[in-house]
């Protein structure tokens, strides 16, 4: 249970860009919580990428501002660098892992203990994953294969979200169900994404539409990934 509440809802946004402060605007504006997911060797660093003939800005936030900016949300590990885990030697996970856990530790003034994978694709597999569980802090690990269910995962180190943020019409499908679900079983409504992401077509709005349909239910519990999965 969560809070004494069977159902819970939360979010995961990787990269940590300028645009999480627009979405973090929304998630506060909605009492909705969320985990950003930071490269701390990248703090700061500017950046656009090419997308769907695009030029969206892809520049970190400063690390002067993170803990200001994530306050009341989670902050968690992206890794130092943003390399594929399946490509690096043992001691190389460990040090992307465990040195972005600590650097992200120092500055947000508390013990970090979350982790998505980055890279798209594959990015996970049994050996990293063990790795990542036996050698680092790191208490739950994301990856990017959804389920488009809200079942509880036992196994955190390859924890799989519900849905992408993008998929709006499962995004809200889903919603729809989640809202109107009555259960005896503790569920799990998991959404990531990256808030760059809503640069491409300004889906903004949109988003924000979603906030708003899925908060302020009494028998949904709204809190980071930790407070859901490490209770």
């Amino acid at each position: 249970m969560f809070d004494g509440k069977m159902k819970a809802l939360t979010f995961s946004y990787d990269d940590g860009v300028l645009q999480d402060e627009r979405l973090i605007d929304i998630f506060n504006k909605y009492q909705l919580k969320a985990t950003f997911n930071l490269n701390s060797e990248c703090l700061g660093r500017e950046g656009q990428l090419s997308l769907s003939g695009k030029q969206i800005n892809h520049t970190k936030v400063d690390a002067k501002v993170v803990k200001k900016l994530y306050q009341g949300h989670e902050v968690a590990v992206h890794t130092l660098t943003h390399p594929h885990l399946r490509k690096l030697e043992k001691d190389e996970i460990i040090f992307e892992v465990e040195q972005d856990r600590l650097n992200l530790s120092r500055i947000v003034d508390y013990q970090v203990y979350g982790m998505a994978y980055p890279c798209g694709g594959t990015n996970n597999d049994e050996r990293v994953a063990g790795i990542i569980r036996d050698y680092t802090n790191v208490k739950y690990a994301r990856t990017i294969d959804c389920t488009y269910a809200f079942d509880v995962q036992n196994w955190l180190y390859q924890f799989n979200p519900t849905v992408y943020h993008m998929e709006f019409d499962k995004l809200f499908e889903l919603g729809e169900s989640f809202i109107n679900l009555k259960t005896d079983k503790p569920q799990i409504y998991y959404i990531w994404g990256h808030s760059y992401e809503f640069d491409i077509d300004n889906t903004w709005d949109q988003f924000e539409e979603f906030c708003k349909m899925i908060s302020g239910h009494q028998d949904i519990f709204y809190g980071t990934n930790a407070e859901i999965l490490l209770v």
